[in-house]
């Protein structure tokens, strides 16, 4: 199976915790032997290791790219009919700092390098099932066909592809181009 990621968008996150969890045994593409991670002050990559001699020694191959921040999450809502604003100082709210990997933007911010770049993204689609909240969409080609994906809160939602005619204006009125006929500067 060929394929290759033409659109990409991701806007989720999930605990680092989660994260590391999965890549401890991820079910990877067979042209994946292994995944590298190195962790950057607030950037974690996870590189793509090639199977076999496809890819040469020195071609970078796809890495998925994740920024690390940390993030309070509350353990319960506030009492019904109040607000978290409107509590008393004297009561706390159980809560706990979290390490959350996001994985934000478009295909060259998240997925980056063409080698094994279908493949990558077949890992950030099984990360994007771990995820509770955010969406993955994409527009991949597979053996030639075009398949759109959505995944919306860690569940699959039905996607199209649309294909839109754009009007094109062939007037040459505020194109800003030079009007080469009719310009003074040319000598004839």
């Amino acid at each position: 199976m060929t394929g290759q990621v033409f659109r990409l968008s991701a806007s989720f996150e999930l605990p680092l915790e989660d994260l590391e969890a999965y890549l401890e045994d991820p079910d990877l593409p067979p042209e994946i032997e292994s995944i590298e991670r190195t962790r950057r002050n607030n950037i974690l990559l996870i590189k793509a290791v090639a199977a076999g001699d496809g890819v040469g020694k020195y071609t970078p191959t796809a890495q998925l790219k994740a920024s690390i921040d940390e993030k309070r999450v509350y353990e319960e809502e506030p009492p019904r009919g109040k607000r978290w604003n409107s509590l008393d100082e004297d009561e706390e709210i159980p809560s706990e700092l979290v390490t959350m990997a996001n994985f934000s933007g478009d295909r060259e911010a998240v997925l980056q390098n063409t080698a094994l770049q279908y493949e990558m993204f077949r890992v950030l689609t099984d990360i994007a099932f771990l995820d509770t909240e955010g969406t993955l969409t994409a527009i991949t080609a597979v053996d030639g066909s075009l398949e759109p994906l959505k995944i919306e809160d860690g569940e699959p939602v039905p996607a199209t592809v649309e294909v839109v005619e754009v009007p094109v204006d062939n007037t040459d009125e505020g194109d800003g181009g030079v009007d080469w006929r009719e310009n003074p500067y040319i000598s004839e």
